[in-house]
């Protein structure tokens, strides 16, 4: 079975037992690591992989052909993307600027168009997608005026000199009192959505259970991270929501699209289709 997921440690953490066989429900996987840009467009294919991570905010494309299991994915509290400059601004200094983002269809940049919305009354100039782990070198080197950045940028970004300029996790949940729904794993509606909903939560629980056991693994595609960074990344991404949606998460993710789905961001969707 053909999976996609990010080399990031939230991702690499919660599919470690999967992958490596220590699951006995698990079929065997065959693994790409992917960029979340790379991972929304390959949805889109009707050819796609059979099991992918991809952006909630992408998800409205992709629901006549995949289903979103209710586990695996991010979701959670101050976790949001963050507004990156070089320098100290207030919001309205975005307008008519160059903004880079991690893919035109990511959660992160959904988000930024509805606070850009209220924050940036003339709107931003132009939007620049380029991998995520890019974006603070561009900003600080002065290629691009504002970054959008997402993972461990939230860790890292003093290193670079930057400054916040917005963080998007603490408006949408000041905004709505709800967690923020960041990523998705889905799957072909072709396949045993329950079967891969019930081996994605063991593969959660056991990585839970064996903290330490994913380490080298993690590290390996951690993009030189430091291990008390992917620490906190693990800590901050890997959560109740990883484990099961529940209640608080499809209201996340309701409210978001539908917010969305109003600004004519995203195709409409109803909350009914989220769990078919």
């Amino acid at each position: 079975m053909k999976i996609y997921f990010s080399p990031c440690p939230n991702d690499t953490f919660v599919f470690h037992g999967a992958v490596h066989g220590l699951i006995p429900s698990a079929p065997k996987l065959e693994v790409t690591y992917a960029d979340i840009d790379i991972t929304n467009k390959l949805a889109m294919n009707d050819n796609g992989p059979d099991i992918l991570k991809i952006s909630y905010g992408a998800l409205p494309w992709v629901l006549d052909k995949y289903t979103l299991i209710p586990c695996g994915g991010a979701l959670g509290r101050g976790c949001g993307p963050l507004v990156l400059a070089k320098e100290n601004s207030d919001p309205t200094s975005l307008a008519g600027k160059r903004v880079a983002v991690p893919s035109e269809r990511s959660t992160a940049y959904l988000l930024f168009r509805l606070w850009a919305k209220q924050h940036v009354p003339n709107g931003v100039g132009e939007i620049v997608v380029m991998p995520f782990h890019e974006i603070m070198p561009a900003v600080r080197d002065g290629k691009i005026d504002a970054g959008l950045v997402i993972h461990e940028a939230r860790f890292t970004y003093p290193e670079y000199n930057l400054t916040l300029l917005a963080d998007l996790g603490s408006w949408w949940e000041e905004d709505t009192g709800l967690p923020i729904p960041l990523g998705a794993i889905i799957a072909r509606r072709s396949l045993d959505t329950a079967a891969i909903e019930k081996w994605i939560r063991e593969s959660v629980e056991y990585a839970w259970a064996n903290p330490e056991a994913s380490h080298d693994y993690v590290m390996k595609h951690a993009q030189e991270m430091s291990p008390t960074v992917a620490k906190s990344h693990i800590d901050l991404y890997v959560n109740e929501f990883t484990a099961a949606l529940g209640d608080d998460g499809f209201a996340a993710v309701e409210s978001l699209l539908g917010r969305a789905s109003a600004e004519g961001y995203v195709p409409k969707i109803h909350l009914s289709a989220l769990k078919e």
